[in-house]
């Protein structure tokens, strides 16, 4: 008996110390990356059933540019990032389990620059490494279904409890705490990655606007992230911390791009 327990503890000690975060911020996360790639691509086989990914191969190319640019200066490595356009009037953006990050068009038609198209895929990137995802089906599931869907059948029913959890975080929000923190990251990703911070408040801006009457596009943002005067305080402090603001918002190459959108 003693044996048995032993083994999980000392799988919870070889998975758990992670990089959540910037500056070598560590958290116990006890989904190995392997299981929440998994996760995340039966997440995306949810999500792709009821959405159409957009068919532009000049716009989607374009964005995973822009995030990959994002993803090489990030704080995390063992996924690989994926970035795809949903063709959808919603004014929104998600991260799935496992690097999957999507867009709707109905955001995308709203921006002016290339650098707020990087601050919306940084905040989402920041979500992937503060691994959001896996700590609220920590937080709801606990050690021993979490443990069983690391160890055991990818398919069993304790891991479609998880499937259809993760889809629900994913669709409905991560919470504001969470919100708040991958702003933070977001806009170290963006400045980091070249584009003017203040990209991301601009976009915060364009949401305060939105906020008195809200479109049914915009009812699911609007109800699962903080509101937008507080997060353009909160970024213009961060912003003042991480500098940026003399780099450029590469307003015409974006222009270009938002032109192909119907």
């Amino acid at each position: 008996m003693k044996i048995l327990l032993v083994v999980p503890i000392l799988l919870v000690l070889v998975i758990g110390c992670v990089t959540t975060g910037p500056g070598g911020t560590r958290s116990l996360i006890l989904i190995p990356t392997q299981t929440e790639v998994e996760l995340g691509k039966e997440v995306v086989k949810e999500i792709e059933s009821t959405e159409t990914v957009l068919n532009n191969a000049q716009v989607q190319n374009y964005v995973s540019i822009i995030g990959n640019k994002i993803a090489k200066v990030c704080d995390r490595k063992d996924v690989k990032y994926t970035f795809k356009v949903l063709d959808n009037e919603e004014i929104n953006a998600f991260a799935c389990p496992g690097g999957f990050i999507y867009i709707y068009k109905g955001l995308m038609k709203k921006m002016d620059n290339e650098a707020q198209l990087a601050a919306v895929l940084a905040h989402e990137v920041g979500h992937v490494v503060a691994r959001h995802s896996v700590k609220r089906l920590q937080a709801i599931y606990g050690y021993s279904i979490v443990m069983e869907v690391a160890l055991g059948d990818k398919m069993s029913n304790a891991a479609r409890q998880m499937i259809d959890a993760a889809t629900g975080v994913v669709l409905l929000g991560y919470g504001r705490e969470n919100e708040y923190q991958a702003d933070e990251y977001g806009i170290l990703y963006a400045k980091k990655a070249g584009y003017n911070p203040r990209g991301m408040i601009q976009v915060f801006e364009k949401f305060k606007q939105m906020e008195g009457q809200p479109p049914n596009t915009f009812q699911k943002l609007l109800m699962s992230h903080p509101p937008a005067s507080d997060r353009i305080s909160n970024g213009n402090r961060e912003i003042q911390t991480v500098g940026g603001t003399g780099l450029p918002y590469y307003e015409s190459e974006y222009v270009a791009i938002r032109s192909l959108l119907q």
